[in-house]
This record gives structure tokens, sequence and C-alpha cells, in this order.
């Protein structure tokens, strides 16, 4: 392989993991949100506390959450093929990329929300906030720089669980390093694509706490 070809080869499975992790971040934070939220509300502590709601969803949750990424992946295939037709590429891995992490992005929206300040809450009840407005006014703005540090965490893990479905022709830098590197014996060819999600993970990690710095310090600003 050329070297040209090479790095044809390595930018097409970058930008098909970015692809696959920008795509299955965002539906997964599409689902994953309003259950963090509901999780929150519904907890004994919450806005509207409702046992058998939060006890039902949080073993929802807690049940795929304890699955193994590649074993939830191979357990879904008839699900992925009748959602895009085929169970393997890059869009058919973000379908069992976004099963595995809505459920993680839940608990993480659920424990960004918990870390506001009770006191903040009340006082937001005693001049007269509905609960809706307590949610999406108060607790939500206070919870920015938490949610961004989370939003980071999952990006990145994701980013990791779309390496993982190389295994299973799942597209992207995965897919390479294990066609490429580990069934051709490429040593040179695995550590290109272990240092490129090194650097992609690297990247995100610091725009994402950058960004919540900022957020942070806006908010005591305020």
């Amino acid at each position: 392989m050329t070297t040209l070809e090479l790095l044809r080869l390595l930018g097409q499975g970058l930008l098909e993991t970015l692809y696959m992790t920008l795509i299955s971040t965002f539906l997964s934070y599409l689902i994953g949100l309003p259950l963090g939220m509901l999780l929150t509300v519904t907890d004994k502590k919450g806005l509207r506390p409702n046992r058998a709601v939060n006890l039902t969803l949080g073993f929802v949750i807690n049940m795929l959450r304890s699955v193994p990424f590649l074993i939830l992946a191979v357990a879904i295939i008839p699900f992925t093929r009748l959602v895009v037709g085929t169970s393997i590429g890059s869009t058919a891995t973000i379908v069992p990329l976004v099963v595995a992490a809505a459920p993680y992005v839940a608990r993480m929206i659920e424990s960004s929300l918990r870390e506001v300040d009770a006191g903040v809450i009340e006082a937001a009840r005693s001049m007269g906030s509905s609960d809706r407005q307590v949610l999406f006014k108060v607790m939500v703005p206070e919870a920015k720089p938490s949610l961004m540090v989370g939003a980071t965490i999952a990006t990145t893990t994701i980013l990791g669980y779309s390496a993982m479905a190389g295994f299973m022709a799942g597209g992207g830098l995965g897919t390479i390093a294990i066609n490429y590197g580990y069934h051709r014996y490429n040593t040179g060819i695995m550590l290109y694509t272990v240092a490129l999600l090194i650097i992609v993970v690297q990247i995100i990690q610091e725009a994402g706490l950058h960004l919540a710095r900022r957020l942070d310090r806006r908010r005591r600003a305020e």
C-alpha cells in the first residue's frame, strides 16, 4: 500500500468515525435528555415524585447499560436491519451506538441536574415558578457546565464504542484497524488508527472542557 493510498484509507476511516460519533451523540441526547429529566423529576426528592415511573424507567436504563456494547450490538442485529436495512457499515453502527449510549446519557443528565442547589430550586418555587419553569429556567441553566462536561464524556465514550464496532465491520477507524492491522499483521496501520483516535479524543475533551469552563464563569458572573 502506497503512502497516498494509506492516507486516503485513514482519511475515509476518520470521516466515517466522526460521522458515526456525531450522529450517534445527537440521537442519544435526543432520547437520553428527556429520559434523564424524567428520572430527575420523578425522583423521591424531585419536582413531581412518582416511585412507579422512576423505578420502572431506572430499571430499563440500568438493564441496557449493563450489557457490553459488542453483545448488545449483536443482540439487536434484527432491529438494526429493520431500521436501516443492513447490519454492517457506518450507518448501521449508529443504531446500536444510540441504543447503548442513550441510557448512559440519561444517567449523565440525571446526575448533572441533581447537582443543582436545592436552595435555588426552593427560591424559584417560592416566587411562584411552575415545575416546568423550575426545570427549564432554573435547573437546566444552573447545570450547564456539568451538562457540558457530561456531553464531552458521552461523546468520547461513543467514539470508543464506534471503534469496537470494527469487529463487526462497523466501518470507520475500528474496521481499518481490524481488517488491515490485525488480520494482515500490519502493526503500522494499527498504530496509525490508534494515534488518530487518541488525537480526536483529546480534541473533543479539550474543546468540551474549555466550553464548560466558559459556561461556569459566565454563570458565576451573573
